[in-house]
C-alpha cells in the first residue's frame, strides 16, 4: 500500500518512511502542501499523513482541497495540541489526529486502524461498466464473468479510465499517470497499449472510446 507523507521536516520523513517500509508499505514524501495536493491526485495513495505547519500552503488548507476530490483517509500530526485546533481538523474532514512528538509504533498502529477502517466502509471494490468488471483490489477483469489476462500497464489504463467514465484522457495524461515518467511527443506507447487492451476486450472493445484530437474515455451511457 501507497503512504504518502507531507512534512517540511526531512529528518521526520527519512525516519517514517524508514519504519514504514519494515511493514512493508511503499511511503512517499513531499516537503510542501502544493505539492502535496498534486502528489494525492498523482499518486491516489492508500493513506496520507499530513503535517499542519507547511511553506506556502498549509495543512489544513491541503486538507480542505483533498476533500473536495478524495476521501482518502487522512492523519494529521501537528505540535498543536489544542482540543480546539483538533476539533476543527476533525471537522474539515481528517480522520486522525496525532500530537507531535509522536512515537513510531503508534503512529504505524494508527495507520493500520485507518486503513482497516476505510476497507471496512468502503462500498465494493469492483467497477462494472458494460459488461466489463474491474476488481480493484484482485486486480482481475472479466468480460461477462469470464476472466482475461491483461499486462500490468493494460490493466492501470483501464482501471483509471473506468474509475473516472466520461473524462477525456489524453495520452499525455494517461502516459505519466500510469508511467509515472514525462510524456516525449512522438510516444507512441499508448496507441498501442490501446489497442491491444481493445483485442482482449473482443466485443467490447468499443467500450474505450477515441475522442479525436483529444484522447480516450469510458462513457457513463455504458454504465
Amino acid at each position: 500500500m501507497k503512504i504518502l507523507l507531507i512534512e517540511d521536516d526531512i529528518e521526520i520523513c527519512k525516519m517514517v518512511k524508514a519504519h514504514l517500509e519494515k511493514y512493508n508499505y511503499e511511503v512517499f514524501y513531499t516537503l510542501s502542501g502544493t505539492d502535496g495536493i498534486n502528489m494525492i491526485k498523482k499518486l491516489e495513495p492508500s493513506l496520507v499523513v499530513l503535517d499542519l505547519m507547511l511553506p506556502y500552503t498549509s495543512g489544513d488548507r491541503v486538507l480542505s482541497e483533498t476533500r473536495t476530490f478524495s476521501d482518502v483517509p487522512v492523519i494529521v500530526i501537528s505540535a498543536k495540541s489544542m482540543t480546539q485546533t483538533k476539533i476543527e481538523i476533525l471537522k474539515l474532514g481528517a480522520d486522525d489526529y496525532i500530537t507531535k512528538p509522536f512515537d513510531l509504533d503508534e503512529l504505524l498502529a494508527r495507520i493500520e486502524a485507518n486503513l482497516k477502517r476505510y476497507k471496512k466502509n468502503t462500498p465494493g471494490l469492483c467497477i462494472n461498466i458494460g459488461g466489463v468488471d474491474v476488481n480493484t483490489e484482485s486486480k482481475k477483469v472479466c468480460i461477462c464473468g469470464e476472466e482475461i489476462v491483461l499486462t500490468a500497464k493494460e490493466y492501470q489504463i483501464l482501471e483509471l479510465l473506468m474509475k473516472y467514465p466520461d473524462k477525456v484522457f489524453s495520452k499525455k495524461n494517461l502516459y505519466e499517470t500510469v508511467w509515472q515518467e514525462p510524456f516525449a511527443r512522438d510516444n507512441d506507447v499508448i496507441n498501442t497499449h490501446i489497442s491491444n487492451l481493445r483485442k482482449k476486450l473482443k466485443d467490447k472493445e468499443k467500450i474505450i472510446e477515441t475522442v479525436w484530437g483529444m484522447g480516450y474515455k469510458i462513457a457513463k451511457s455504458k454504465l
